[in-house]
């Protein structure tokens, strides 16, 4: 006897309900992957760190793993991993290896530990710093290890904020997202004996921030990366700076562009760095430079590249080879590789690794047959793994992705391109997109789809992992993602493409407006070229910038889509740039400051069509977003609801502008399970 039961529509909602969040447990709690690679000085080893989450614990884990460059030993790890160890640096000898951790009991705390390596004795911790460890880097005599650490003003010092002083502010900048307030703890470079004889000793003091601490040859200071003129939040300029052991300061630069992530050469007389000369135009392609120490000349060497030396990934600083070789990496459509520079500028840059991956950091090391690139890069369907670049070519030495590929099956893209609007003509007239089919694609069926525009806009979707893509796909949605214009990963011109229209260097279409016309035309192209997606359901949904694309699409294109998810969003650009961590910065996009032209930030505002908005609406927003802040939610959520719209609104509380990256990884599976109801919901899949 066959018994048919009919769903009602809650137990569908449940049972739909009950898939999603099984989907994100398993797809958050498998994600372990490699970062920080530190190759040892004679090139035979490379130290790296191996981040997990532990989902029931609701925390990451990082621990430090060795790998021998050759494989003939299985990588393994040095350190337990329960305290988010990390920083792994060699000694110059390569008999020490120093990292940092979060073994103290004391919350915020980090200490610095050395270990030995191939011989015996015991871990020491050398120093104990109340906020944290960073950039941690050995002197060439080996006495002495040098790092950064935020340096907190006396108000830390108690026990709750009602006994704090009142902050005196004079400044822009002062918060962080992530961070919160900065000014009053700002990053300094310490510098610590290797021995622990000692404790760390402040080189920086005072109210500016150094970073990047790159030692000269002799061991007698560091050349660092900071603002320290007077008026550094209004020009934004950023400079290289020689730091004297004694604490004397000679500046190398002169206030005119964005110079860091500092490389002092073998030799001693130059120093490397990634950077560009107009601070007020962004985005712009980051390039290496080379400075000649005594005479305080630079110049660009990686121009014969127009790609972004600053990948989305972050920025590293570039490795001498020798004295005239440098390894650095950058983006290119999609990808991003390593790359080989002439320190003289005198050949075009060279790419040394290639294919469908985006490397995510990378470090080089040793000489003559151990001469070896280490490098952590991910694929669509693989997780961030270790590889190596050696005389005998490129070898993967990690399999992190197994557990995650045996829990979850994660699918690949397919690549296309569309052409986009012809006011375009910096380069290549077409835009890159990237599709994935539903887990279980039969190509008799029709799927709805999403459409995903990234966050920046100055940054890149691609080739590699990416966890929203892959829970979307096990969920029955077809994936489309793009780089249209204002992406990063192409010549500088396409990332300039939607500068403000007033904007005095190189004027745009401004936000709105071309990207606006790229995704439609994305959609379209997809459309047309994949007849099992069904047009009459498709979703669309962005984060950060992407959230404004996606409010702006609601308000001016909304009958293209059946629902819309708009994430950490910019809603009104108006009180975005008097609110956010980073207000005031915007005028390097769009030009006019607000107040020189307020009616230009209301024209680009998505808020302004919300009255034409008419598709489901969902917003998700963080509490403590300082990027975007929680009113950019709750001004669209107000107008919507007032409206009479079909808006639905979550806050997750304690979570910055990174939730769907590094928050919690209970609110990263909430946070999934709640976007899939939706568009289960809305576009029936």
């Amino acid at each position: 006897m066959i018994t048919v039961v009919e769903m009602t529509n809650e137990t569908k909602t449940a049972a739909a309900t009950s898939k999603h969040r099984e989907i994100a447990e398993k797809i958050i709690s498998n994600q372990i992957g490699a970062a920080s690679p530190a190759v040892s000085p004679d090139g035979t080893q490379v130290a790296y760190v191996v981040t997990r989450i532990d989902y029931k614990a609701n925390k990451y884990r990082s621990q430090v793993w060795l790998a021998s460059t050759d494989a003939k030993q299985a990588p393994r790890p040095l350190t337990a991993g329960e305290k988010r160890d990390g920083n792994p640096s060699w000694s110059p000898d390569g008999t020490w290896l120093a990292f940092t951790s979060g073994r103290s009991e004391k919350k915020g705390e980090t200490t610095l530990h050395v270990m030995p390596i191939g011989s015996s004795g015991e871990i020491r911790m050398i120093a104990t710093m109340p906020d944290g460890v960073g950039s941690v880097r050995w002197s060439p005599n080996t006495k002495l290890i040098a790092f950064t650490s935020r340096t907190q003003d006396e108000r830390y010092t108690k026990d709750d904020e009602s006994s704090m002083s009142p902050r005196k502010i004079e400044t822009f900048f002062t918060r962080l997202n992530g961070e919160d307030f900065v000014f009053d703890r700002p990053q300094h470079i310490y510098i610590v004996p290797s021995d622990g004889t000692a404790a760390p000793r402040n080189i920086t003091p005072g109210t500016h921030e150094h970073s990047g601490p790159s030692w000269l040859t002799d061991s007698s200071g560091v050349v660092t990366s900071g603002a320290l003129h007077e008026t550094w939040d209004d020009d934004l300029a950023n400079d290289l700076h020689l730091v004297k052991l004694d604490g004397t300061i000679t500046t190398l630069t002169d206030q005119r562009g964005v110079y860091y992530a500092p490389s002092v050469s073998p030799d001693g007389t130059r120093v490397a760095f990634v950077g560009s000369d107009d601070p007020l135009t962004s985005p712009q392609n980051d390039h290496i430079g080379v400075l000649d120490i005594k005479r305080k000349k630079r110049e660009w060497v990686s121009r014969a590249l127009d790609r972004t030396f600053s990948p989305t990934s972050g920025a590293v600083a570039p490795i001498w080879r020798d004295d005239k070789t440098l390894i650095a990496y950058a983006e290119d459509r999609g990808t991003a590789h390593v790359v080989q520079v002439d320190a003289t500028g005198t050949t075009a840059p060279k790419w040394l690794t290639s294919g469908r991956k985006i490397v995510k950091s990378f470090n080089a090391a040793g000489a003559g047959a151990n001469n070896t690139i280490a490098f952590v890069a991910s694929e669509v369907n693989q997780l961030t793994e270790l590889f190596v670049l050696t005389k005998s070519g490129e070898h993967r030495l990690s399999d992190l992705s197994a557990s995650l590929v045996a829990a979850s099956a994660p699918q690949t893209w397919e690549h296309f391109t569309v052409t986009c609007g012809s006011s375009y003509a910096g380069g290549p007239n077409e835009i890159d997109v990237w599709m994935m089919k539903p887990r279980d694609f039969d190509s008799a069926k029709k799927y709805p789809m999403l459409l995903n525009v990234h966050g920046g806009p100055h940054t890149q979707y691609g080739e590699t992992y990416f966890d929203e893509a892959q829970m979307q796909s096990a969920a029955g949605f077809v994936v489309v993602m793009s780089n249209p214009r204002g992406s990063s990963g192409r010549e500088q011109a396409w990332g300039q493409a939607i500068l403000g229209r007033k904007h005095p260097v190189a004027p745009g279409t401004g936000w709105g407006d071309a990207d606006v016309k790229d995704v439609l035309a994305v959609l379209d192209g997809a459309l047309a070229k994949y007849p099992f997606i069904d047009g009459k359901r498709v979703g669309m949904l962005g984060g950060s910038y992407g959230g404004y694309m996606a409010t702006m699409l609601a308000g001016c294109h909304g009958d293209r889509f059946k629902a819309i998810c708009s994430e950490r969003a910019v809603n009104n650009m108006l009180s975005e740039e008097w609110t956010s961590d980073i207000g005031t910065v915007f005028r390097v996009e769009h030009g006019p400051n607000h107040l020189e032209d307020e009616a230009e930030y209301v024209r680009m505002s998505p808020i302004r069509h919300v009255r034409n908005i008419n598709v489901p609406m969902l917003i998700i927003h963080s509490e403590n977003d300082l990027r975007c802040p929680i009113n950019q939610a709750e001004e669209l959520f107000m107008a919507l609801r007032l409206l009479k719209k079909d808006v639905t609104f979550y806050r997750f509380p304690g979570e910055t502008h990174e939730l769907s990256r590094s928050g919690s990884p209970l609110h990263r599976a909430q946070r999934a399970e709640i976007i899939l109801d939706f568009f289960a919901e809305k576009l029936g899949a």
